[in-house]
């Protein structure tokens, strides 16, 4: 090949791939939540990396910071196509999602990050209804993700039941507050951006929250304990939330890899969020000069009588407060679904890229792109 036909061959290239960037569709992502949160880093972070991978350069993304919306505003950004993508949290639309939100209220039947991020995955998808009350909000439904075990974080020591008792405490859904109750404690329904404040203030003695908030919302400057006592997971996420304006407008091979993209970003968030920013926040705690204080036998008997009894309470407030039909039968098939996922996660020892793979095959390659989320 002579040097003219080289630099014509060159510009050739050049110019496919400049034509190729240009039609890339830039998608607007929400994550809700600030950068030293795994919401965006690694979730959304890795996600603006996977996309453009699995969608071959079809579709990119673009974040929006949480100062333009936060997490409570996700739900209406996507409906306003302020943003495309969005981490929606079911809590915070629970009249929308109720039966999407009755996962969120067995908090207590946990057993580890990955297995309950698989779970809820593996429910929403499947769960007729769940798929209608997304449909009818705006939004398309792919993937949730998991925290690690809740705990205490407080302002007092609780070496007992007795310490327990009318304690001021931050509560993140209905189950934790039915536990506070049950035992004595006081909780408060108060956002976790306010969460810092409120204890630093003292109207707050403490949280029931992941132990990686000492990082993420820099609890450890004012929390003074951990009290090793595990309370469940916060499991009922819709991390990628896609607009339904948005989700209609792709191709079914652009909606596959759009979802790859997202179940591997949700498998690094729950790894992050679940297992390794734990970590490292307890050794922030203890260089902190945090006192990890171990949970009392009288404190782990009334949260295992607790989590074995609330199920009823469960069922109770799906059909009378969420208008829920056939709550039992639900529930028995979510808890038969941690069941598996446990046994499938437990399997993978760790490997995080073999969780995300089982949830592809499991989950994900039996859906219809030609009419999922439409």
């Amino acid at each position: 090949m002579n040097k003219l036909a080289k630099l014509l061959a060159v510009a050739s290239l050049a110019a496919i791939a400049a034509g190729t960037a240009a039609d890339a569709r830039e998608l607007r992502l929400a994550s809700g939540a600030p950068p030293a949160h795994p919401a965006t880093d690694p979730m959304y972070n890795s996600f603006m990396e996977f996309l453009p991978e699995e969608t071959n350069g079809e579709l990119t993304g673009l974040m929006i910071g949480p100062e333009v919306v936060g997490i409570v505003a996700v739900k209406q950004a996507l409906q306003s196509s302020l943003a495309e993508v969005g981490n929606v949290l079911p809590l915070f639309a629970a009249g929308d999602l109720p039966n999407t939100v009755l996962t969120a209220d067995l908090a207590f039947l946990a057993t580890t990050p990955h297995a309950m991020g698989a779970a809820v995955t593996e429910y929403v998808v499947t769960c007729e209804e769940c798929q209608a009350e997304f449909k009818a909000m705006g939004g398309v439904f792919l993937g949730a993700g998991s925290s690690d075990i809740y705990v205490l974080l407080t302002t007092k020591p609780v070496n007992s039941l007795a310490d327990l008792q009318g304690l001021r405490l931050r509560s993140g859904g209905a189950p934790y507050a039915r536990w506070a109750e049950a035992l004595g404690a006081a909780p408060a329904q108060v956002p976790v951006s306010d969460t810092f404040e409120s204890m630093s203030q003292g109207v707050l003695d403490g949280t029931m929250a992941s132990v990686s908030d000492l990082i993420s919302y820099r609890l450890v400057d004012v929390a003074k304990y951990i009290i090793d006592l595990p309370l469940g997971t916060y499991h009922t996420t819709s991390n990628f939330t896609v607009a339904s304006g948005t989700w209609a407008e792709l191709t079914p091979e652009l909606r596959a890899g759009l979802t790859r993209a997202a179940n591997r970003s949700s498998a690094l968030f729950t790894q992050s969020w679940g297992y390794d920013r734990a970590a490292a926040a307890r050794q922030a705690a203890l260089d902190a000069g945090m006192e990890i204080i171990p949970a009392s036998q009288d404190l782990l008997d009334a949260t295992n009588e607790f989590r074995f009894t609330d199920v009823a309470s469960a069922i109770e407030v799906a059909e009378s407060q969420l208008g829920v039909t056939g709550a039992a039968e639900k529930i028995a098939r979510f808890q038969a679904l941690v069941e598996k996922w446990t046994a499938i996660t437990d399997a993978a020892n760790g490997d995080v890229d073999a969780i995300a793979a089982a949830v592809q095959t499991e989950v994900w390659d039996k859906v219809d792109w030609s009419t999922y989320g439409l």
